[in-house]
């Protein structure tokens, strides 16, 4: 990161700042406006040199942007805890007579979880609670993650390597998205999306065995009722579903747990709405990502319905062997084509993914979403 990691150590003062300073029930409020705001800062520094300046951004403030949006998950996250009683609030008295050694001593723990290495490359999240728990258990009885286990992940990371170099080259190979014509836009789009889930599942295995190597995986115990580690990648799962929510649930699962601990289950109205809108925020605002989080959300809503009416008129089974090998394969294309939206950001390129045959797919369910939500409305 060099000198852009003071972006990093600014919000992480702030935050212990606001701790010390503010009651258990506001500190969750001022946290997440201040640490979004100081996000959004950077990110609109990102926009101006891409879009207004056309230069291509320093590869090590993108890493430190990544790293400030991974400090957000954290920040939020202890904040929650604070706000709902599960971690003891740090003395609100700054002027107390407790001398600069011990305020320090005691914001500490704070600091530590805040800027834990290893999550700030892209661990998956884990609670204060765990994060304490796992030093402490590291310190009385080291590290328990067998040698055995790192291989297998080790070998699972290779070949995920080399599927990455065949895609590579298959994509280079062929057309792009504004080379190809009719139906080849399909495989184009399905081939470039196979490129960029390959890259995120070496990323997500790399980044869980670092955190594992480091003594937090998931070897150590659970205190009671805090939630358990969660493993950012479940490939199967991934690959096999033929349900868009599933995937949606399964896809980054641990940031996928924080939105809706952090926006779902605190929204009244529009729950769903608000969690894939705050979810564009977060990573940025670019074009491409508004719209392809804004048309994830209107897939998921499509998909709880459009599997809900199935269930109760499909009966035999080779009906349902042939819906559920119809909806794998359209949800793994319309995931392909949010993909492709969120991947490639610009105006550019959201315009020629729009343009493509490939926008069939999320019409089709624009479409059953309108007439399945207008028979809801007639029967209910």
């Amino acid at each position: 990161m060099g000198s852009f990691a003071v972006l990093v150590f600014i919000p992480a003062l702030g935050t212990v700042v606001l701790i010390y300073s503010l009651g258990p029930q506001e500190v969750h409020r001022w946290a997440f406006l201040f640490q979004m705001s100081w996000q959004t800062l950077c990110h609109l520094g990102l926009h101006y040199t891409e879009y207004y300046l056309q230069e291509p951004p320093s590869t090590r403030f993108c890493i430190t942007l990544s790293s400030l949006m991974l400090l957000t998950q954290r920040v939020t996250s202890l904040s929650l805890d604070i706000c709902e009683g599960k971690v003891e609030a740090a003395s609100r008295d700054i002027r107390s007579r407790s001398s600069l050694s011990e305020h320090l001593c005691r914001a500490l723990p704070y600091f530590s979880y805040l800027l834990f290495f290893p999550g700030l490359l892209g661990g998956p999240l884990c609670s204060f609670q765990r994060f304490q728990a796992c030093v402490q258990g590291f310190s009385s009885v080291g590290p328990r993650y067998s040698f055995w286990a790192f291989t297998w992940k080790g070998l699972q990371i290779l070949g995920l390597e080399c599927l990455m170099v065949v895609m590579r080259w298959v994509v280079s190979a062929g057309a792009g998205l504004a080379d190809c014509r009719q139906l080849q836009c399909i495989y184009v789009m399905w081939s470039t999306a196979g490129l960029f889930k390959l890259t995120y599942y070496s990323h997500w295995l790399l980044d869980d065995s670092l955190l594992c190597a480091a003594g937090f995986g998931s070897e150590f115990g659970e205190s009671p009722g805090e939630e358990g580690y969660l493993p950012d990648a479940d490939i199967w799962m991934l690959e096999t579903t033929h349900r868009i929510s599933l995937f949606t649930r399964k896809w980054n699962q641990s940031t996928a747990r924080w939105l809706r601990r952090l926006i779902f289950q605190q929204g009244r109205a529009w729950p769903l709405l608000q969690t894939f809108a705050f979810s564009a925020w977060w990573h940025g605002l670019h074009p491409g990502q508004v719209f392809g989080f804004l048309c994830w959300a209107v897939m998921v809503k499509a998909d709880y319905l459009i599997h809900t009416f199935a269930n109760l008129f499909i009966r035999s089974w080779p009906m349902r062997l042939l819906y559920r090998t119809l909806t794998w394969a359209h949800t793994q294309l319309i995931i392909a084509y949010i993909m492709l939206a969120v991947e490639g950001r610009s105006l550019s390129s959201l315009w020629l993914l729009c343009n493509s045959y490939n926008s069939v797919f999320p019409m089709v369910y624009c479409i059953l979403l309108f007439l399945l939500a207008k028979r809801k409305h007639k029967v209910n």
